[in-house]
């Protein structure tokens, strides 16, 4: 699984740049908004991803896969108001936050077994490898 950090320090990043993040045409990302943080790790049998989205609930996340593409994805929409004694707006203020995550799975991992679970504020997820991806113990050969 490749994983390629952003580096956001740049002062002046270029419009290419710009164009070839995930989610410039057609996401629920924003512009300004910020993407949750994740851990990806990789042992003999699963990798684990752990996304850091903290005051959510499971019910907020959608999790699916389409053609050995993971995509994390949550949006939240909230409105607050208040009224006047004739019953007009003096403010009304809407909120809405989401954000998309994408990932190529590799042809090693089981796509019928992937688990998510939600604690604490991330959201993990175990995908575990196809049998004959796993590491084949060690043998000793007999010399004849």
């Amino acid at each position: 699984m490749n994983v390629i950090k952003r580096n956001n320090n740049v002062i002046f990043p270029s419009i290419i740049d710009e164009m070839f993040k995930p989610d410039w045409l057609g996401g629920v990302q924003n512009f300004g908004s910020n993407v949750p943080a994740v851990n990806i790790k990789e042992t003999d049998t699963v990798f684990g991803i752990e996304l850091a989205a903290p005051g959510k609930k499971k019910e907020d996340f959608n999790v699916e896969i389409d053609h050995n593409v993971l995509t994390i994805s949550s949006e939240e929409k909230s409105e607050s108001s208040e009224k006047d004694a004739q019953g007009k707006y003096t403010r009304k203020e809407f909120s809405y936050n989401s954000f998309r995550r994408s990932f190529t799975l590799p042809e090693t991992v089981n796509l019928d077994k992937i688990n998510a679970s939600y604690q604490d504020g991330v959201l993990h997820l175990t995908l575990p490898k196809k049998e004959e991806a796993l590491p084949k113990p060690k043998r000793l050969i007999e010399i004849a």
